[in-house]
Order: C-alpha cells, then structure tokens, then sequence
C-alpha cells in the first residue's frame, strides 16, 4: 500500500483512536466568566441644558461625538467599566436634562450618587451665573458623602471663551470639596482624565477590603419612579 494513503488516514483522524477523547473535552471546555466589578458605582452629570452633558458622557463612555445631540429628556444613562488601583470598578453614569421642567424627575437621581459632575460651557456666561442653583439642588439632595466635579465643557471653543479659567477657580475656592477641570468632548481632550480622577477620589474614602455589594445596595436596583419625592437630607451649605 502506498505510504501517502496511509498518512492521509491518520491526518484525517480515522487512524488514531486518542485524538477524538482529546477534541471531545477541548469542545466541552467553557470559557471562563469575567471577573465580577469590586465595586459598582453612580456617577451623575447636571447643569444647565446645551453646556455638553451628553457629549462628555457618550466621549468617556464609547468616545463618539455628534455635533447636532439632540437635548436629554428626563434622564439617559451609559455603563463603563474601568481599573483602577487595581479594583475593577463598574459605573452608571447618568445623564440629566437641564430644564427646570424636569428638575422633579432629576432630582431622585442625587440620592445614590457617589459622584457628581457640574458642568458649564465656558463660551455662554448664563451657565456659569446657574452653578450657585446647581449647588442648592446638591445640597438638597445628595449624599454628603458625594464627590463633586466641576468642568467647563468646550475648550475646543477657546476663542470664545467668556467665563475665564481665574473665574472658575475662584468660585470653587468658596466651596468645600470641590474639585475643577476644562475639558473638550469634541476634542477628546481631559474628559478621561476628568472622570477617572473623580472615580480615583472616590475609592480614596473606601474601604478597599469592603466588598462590591455592600458599598452602595441602591445603585443597580431600578430608580425611584418619577413621582415619588426623595427623601432629602439636610442641606450642607457647600455654597459660600
């Protein structure tokens, strides 16, 4: 018998009675499950409407940019999972509108936030003048434990600048805990430097050996519905 039938019999498998156990258990083999988030974490964006909420959130979140998004009704919400200090952390970051008309709805989103960012848009002074309102609305509602961020959106806009950066930080050094920022989400430019430095102060004041579900037992869970008003705490009069 020709050699080169022979070799073709084994090649194809018929010859060698050890190779279909070995490809049956490499089939039934599963691959294994991603590690579970170490923490899982709220994060929500406010300010007033056209300042780039949505832009800094879609920028961080899937790094897309759209130059005609459409304003946020309600509220929106992106996941992002991320690494940090060798935690493997799991965000819900939300996207609220800026009109009062939906300030009702927005506002049961304060409660489980462990972090909070303030946006204003560098170029339109009026966003700026509503921080102090903004800052009413943290205290009323949010955990006085939150992390607060403040950025000025649309740094791309430089030359149209009308709220100066000196202007900014002396309004954050009137205010406990406040931290500061400019950024560009169509220029991509600090808005992840932004956000996982705000994650990164997050975990600071958390014990690391706590696990995942006992740090925040609300943040996964369906929100309060609209209608039903949070229960606030004290306001703690960040606001010089």
């Amino acid at each position: 018998m020709d050699s080169r039938y022979e070799i073709k019999r084994m090649a194809g498998g018929g010859g060698s009675a050890n190779a279909s156990p070995a490809l049956g258990a490499q089939s039934r083999r599963r691959k294994m499950p991603p590690r579970p988030a170490d923490y899982k974490l709220q994060i929500i964006i406010i300010g007033s409407r056209g300042v780039g909420k949505t832009s800094l959130m879609e920028r961080f979140t899937d790094d897309t940019f759209c130059e005609a998004c459409k304003s946020t009704v309600g509220v929106d919400f992106k996941i992002k999972t991320v690494e940090l200090r060798g935690k493997k952390i799991r965000l819900q970051i939300w996207d609220t509108a800026g009109q009062e008309r939906f300030n009702s709805i927005t506002s049961a989103y304060y409660r489980g936030a462990k972090g909070i960012v303030l946006v204003y848009d560098i170029t339109k002074q009026e966003t700026f003048d509503d921080l102090p309102k903004w800052m009413k609305m943290i205290d009323k509602y949010a955990s006085e434990e939150a992390e607060l961020l403040l950025v000025g959106n649309k740094l791309d806009c430089e030359t149209d600048r009308i709220v100066t950066k000196q202007t900014a930080e002396r309004f954050v050094s009137r205010i406990s805990g406040l931290r500061f920022c400019e950024a560009s989400a169509k220029d991509n430019f600090n808005v992840e430097e932004c956000f996982l430095k705000l994650v990164d102060d997050i975990l600071a004041k958390m014990p690391l050996e706590i696990p995942s579900r006992e740090l925040s037992n609300s943040i996964l869970s369906l929100q309060p519905e609209p209608d039903v008003p949070p229960e606030f705490n004290p306001p703690r009069m960040r606001c010089c």
